[in-house]
């Protein structure tokens, strides 16, 4: 295989990855807000809305039902970190952000973690606040370090 055809491979499903993060990031958000039944019902729909390439859904899926049934653990990890917060205070959506990062973090051993902490970052920007980006990366940064020293 030619070096131009594996950059454009390694492109395609680093599209696939970031397009599969923002659905998974609506979905946690209703999640969050309605509960998993709402938020499982929407998922057909989302996809059908969205068109996509077929890696982004399965993508998706996988960070969705990933971070939704470790919810719990995810948030007693968040909260062990995020001084004089409590995970109640957060805005949805960095809630969604941060929960999504962790269990990248934690439980994808092929995504490199300076990936996932920038998507965290750059999805911060795109949908909350402007010192959402800055505080997405704090604590994402420290779990990393904290959580998975085995993979700097």
């Amino acid at each position: 295989m030619t070096k131009v055809k594996e950059r454009q491979q390694d492109e395609h499903a680093t599209r696939a990855r970031s397009q599969g993060r923002e659905f998974a990031l609506k979905l946690l958000y209703l999640f969050d807000i309605r509960g998993k039944e709402d938020a499982d019902k929407e998922m057909p729909l989302l996809f059908a809305r969205e068109p996509a390439h077929r890696e982004s859904h399965s993508f998706a899926r996988e960070l969705y039902e990933g971070t939704a049934s470790r919810c719990e653990e995810l948030d007693a990890k968040i909260v062990g970190i995020a001084e004089n917060w409590n995970i109640g205070r957060m805005a949805y959506i960095d809630r969604a952000i941060l929960r999504m990062g962790v269990y990248e973090l934690l439980f994808c051993q092929d995504i490199p973690p300076k990936v996932t902490i920038s998507e965290g970052i750059e999805l911060a920007k795109r949908y909350s606040t402007d010192k959402s980006s800055a505080f997405v990366n704090g604590i994402l940064d420290k779990v990393f370090q904290t959580c998975c020293p085995e993979k700097t």
